[in-house]
């Protein structure tokens, strides 16, 4: 080390990260996934057993399942990524949280409001009737300043940082963060009623309004559950698993094709639809050409264990991580597919599509997080490591079995019910009435519900794990035992 180096580093000053801001998106994020999980739980009983409405308009199917989407994907999946992006850009910078504590507790504060105006909204009928667009105009607008100000603070810390490069996580969170703006404001675009009231008629009509609705519902999957999830897996698996990311080229390679081809994708949603053939078979080649950055992404994430696959047998915070990278390659692999005309006619409409979206959300999105917020907590809180190794690897086998029971249920339910609307007898007319589908139905939507038990009882174990852990206890199992020494006053 040169004598200039060596004098600078004994110079250097400790950067003060905004962690309060950090473990306040922390908290959140597993306090809104248990709340969305429970919700998920109780619609999947009302399919299985429509008794269990209540006879109530305030608890029916349709008002809260918007409930559940938004609570998991929006409150669940958007703290997450608060809570996540804010630490990576921070540390991978060495820079403070631009706009400082104040910024910070704008942006959680804002951002919760959003979340409980719009479940509120949802309970008492408040709707646009959009997917994944549901909240109406003033909730729309409250959100479009605080994601402004979400911008802000994260490109604010870029500019400030003390590194000469940008590492490939912040892009992955940029590229989230400044399309899901731009889906956002376009779709939404409405006028509203009066200046007080809570009803607004969208711009676009017709198909005009279907296309722009799924350009931007498709790409909040691929963007908000996909960009800024990987941004996650690009950060927290090289820390878990103490390696490097197995090809950073491959990472930039990654990101540039993802970005440019998944923005096309949406008219997939609208085969054999109003909108024009030549748009829906574009937005069918698109999403077959998603297969390859897709599984490019994952092979890079497994690949970064070269060297420590062992690490799997002993680390259920890694095996979280990894596994949730698996689940993205069958997702990815899955919805291309579901994109073909020729099973998109099949599956359109049915239980196969539930089945696909929740091996994304559930072993994607969900597990990815729960490995994030497994890493997170002990940093945060300055613990040695979490309370329990053990209850972590309970979760796991739990959540897995739980997802499993789930989406296989859906697809064979989906397959079937696709294969009985397409039914015919000789004399040309339908062979099952839409009841009989129903009806056929039933016993998949009680292992569908079993299945969200399971998943709801393994993030309840995660709570439990996590509350001892920030208290600062830890666990003695025989597993991972360590030197008495090295537990110090902890134990």
């Amino acid at each position: 080390m040169s004598a200039v180096a060596a004098a600078a580093g004994a110079t250097a000053v400790p950067v003060q990260y905004d962690e309060e801001t950090i473990k306040k998106f922390a908290i959140a994020t597993v306090f809104w996934g248990v709340v969305g999980f429970l919700v998920g739980v109780v619609i999947a009983w009302q399919l299985a057993f429509p008794l269990l409405n209540l006879d109530l308009e305030w608890t029916t199917f349709g008002r809260l399942r918007p409930v559940h989407t938004s609570a998991v994907i929006f409150a669940f999946g958007g703290n997450a990524l608060f809570a996540t992006s804010l630490y990576v850009v921070q540390r991978t910078s060495r820079a403070p949280l631009f706009g400082g504590r104040a910024m910070g507790s704008f942006l959680f504060w804002g951002y919760q409001a959003v979340i409980v105006m719009a479940a509120v909204g949802y309970v008492f009928g408040i709707s646009q009737g959009k997917e994944y667009a549901e909240p109406e105009w003033y909730v729309d607008l409250w959100l479009t300043i605080v994601w402004v100000a979400y911008l802000v603070a994260f490109v604010g810390t870029l500019m400030r940082r003390q590194e000469p490069h940008i590492y490939v996580a912040n892009w992955f969170y940029l590229a989230f963060i400044v399309t899901i703006a731009m889906l956002h404001i376009v779709n939404n675009l409405a006028i509203p009623v009066s200046v007080f009231g809570t009803k607004s008629y969208i711009v676009w009509a017709g198909v005009q309004d279907a296309l722009t609705q799924w350009w931007y519902g498709h790409n909040a999957v691929g963007f908000f559950l996909t960009a800024g999830f990987l941004g996650m897996m690009y950060y927290f698996i090289p820390k878990q698993a103490e390696r490097p990311v197995y090809s950073y080229r491959l990472s930039i390679v990654h990101f540039w094709t993802l970005i440019f081809l998944y923005i096309w994708a949406g008219p997939h949603h609208l085969h054999y639809t109003a909108l024009p053939d030549w748009a829906q078979t574009l937005g069918m080649i698109f999403s077959v050409m998603l297969w390859m950055p897709s599984w490019g992404g994952m092979i890079n994430g497994v690949m970064t264990l070269s060297g420590a696959w062992d690490k799997l047998r002993t680390d259920p915070v890694l095996r979280f991580l990894v596994v949730s990278v698996a689940f993205y390659g069958m997702s990815t692999f899955e919805g291309p597919l579901m994109s073909i005309k020729a099973v998109n006619a099949l599956s359109h409409f049915t239980d196969w599509t539930i089945g696909h979206v929740h091996s994304g959300a559930l072993g994607w999105v969900a597990f990815i997080s729960f490995g994030a917020m497994y890493y997170l907590f002990p940093k945060l809180w300055k613990r040695e490591r979490l309370y329990s190794l053990r209850l972590v690897t309970y979760h796991f086998w739990i959540s897995t079995i739980g997802i499993v029971l789930y989406i296989t249920a859906m697809w064979i339910s989906g397959i079937m019910q696709g294969l009985m609307w397409r039914a015919f007898d000789q004399l040309g007319y339908l062979q099952y009435s839409f009841i009989e589908t129903v009806e056929a139905m039933h016993p998949y939507y009680v292992i569908r519900a079993i299945g969200g038990v399971l998943f709801l009882l393994g993030s309840l174990i995660m709570v439990y794990n996590l509350i001892r852990t920030v208290r600062g206890d830890i666990r003695t199992e025989a597993a991972f035992a360590r030197p008495i020494g090295a537990l110090g006053a902890a134990e």
